[in-house]
């Protein structure tokens, strides 16, 4: 099993002969950051399956549709509020059969997407995370779902995020997960790595990928120096540039 780290929250799995792709974007459509990762290419007939947990630019870029101009048998699963109307996708120059390979799901769905079992858990703060199983394996993408805890938002609304965020994770307690791809944001300052932390307290991750770090990939380096990492920090890959390869 292969993971490319592509930039950001963007990451592609190969596993056997199939290519998962999740949140891709492109690295410019962000105000004041060039993140510029580039997808590896494949054989035209590569069983090719991108995900999009929500709409923010920094997660879903709807240039990725040009995919199936290259990959006959691609397969689309966005979140629902990424929903495009064939009239809308055809007056944006794609073929009218692109809009047949898209499948969009909502929260607390499950949905099979050829050998692909797919469960999605609520977001805390927009669309939905992905729990993925295919050809013995099991990943989880979690998009935005996170503990987002921001200074000024008061401690309802922190209170209640923490809540939710936490209901969400202990559905995945017992299942096991040979990846998993959490938030590790610096924006958070001192609560950048709740989220991390309960996740890998409540969950059974083999491999766990830090993102959504905005190219502060020092971060990690703080998560694994703390105590609280201990017992779990040979989990954590270290993540350092775009482009980087994990042999798995």
């Amino acid at each position: 099993m292969q993971v490319i780290f592509i930039h950001h929250s963007c990451f592609l799995v190969e596993v056997d002969e199939k290519v998962l792709i999740f949140d891709w974007f492109d690295g410019d459509r962000v105000e004041g950051y060039h993140f510029g990762g580039v997808l590896p290419e494949y054989e035209p007939d590569t069983p090719v399956y991108v995900f999009a947990s929500h709409k923010h630019r920094d997660h879903f870029d709807m240039d990725v549709l040009h995919l199936a101009e290259k990959y006959p048998k691609i397969r689309f699963i966005f979140s629902k509020d990424c929903k495009m109307s064939p009239h809308f996708l055809t007056k944006h120059g794609f073929a009218p059969e692109v809009a047949k390979r898209i499948h969009y799901v909502g929260a607390d769905e499950k949905c099979r997407v050829d050998d692909l079992n797919i469960e999605t858990l609520r977001s805390t703060d927009a669309g939905v995370a992905f729990y993925v199983e295919t050809n013995g394996a099991a990943f989880y993408h979690a998009g935005d779902l996170n503990d987002w805890h921001w200074d000024g938002a008061g401690d309802l609304i922190n209170g209640s995020m923490r809540t939710n965020y936490r209901s969400q994770i202990r559905r995945l307690s017992g299942r096991k997960i040979h990846l998993a791809f959490v938030p590790a944001d610096p924006r958070l300052m001192e609560h950048q790595f709740d989220g991390m932390n309960y996740f890998l307290e409540h969950t059974d991750a083999d491999y766990v990928f830090p993102m959504h770090m905005w190219k502060q990939y020092e971060v990690q380096d703080r998560l694994i120096g703390m105590e609280v990492s201990e017992p779990y920090r040979e989990k954590i890959m270290r993540i350092r540039e775009k482009g980087q390869v994990f042999e798995l």
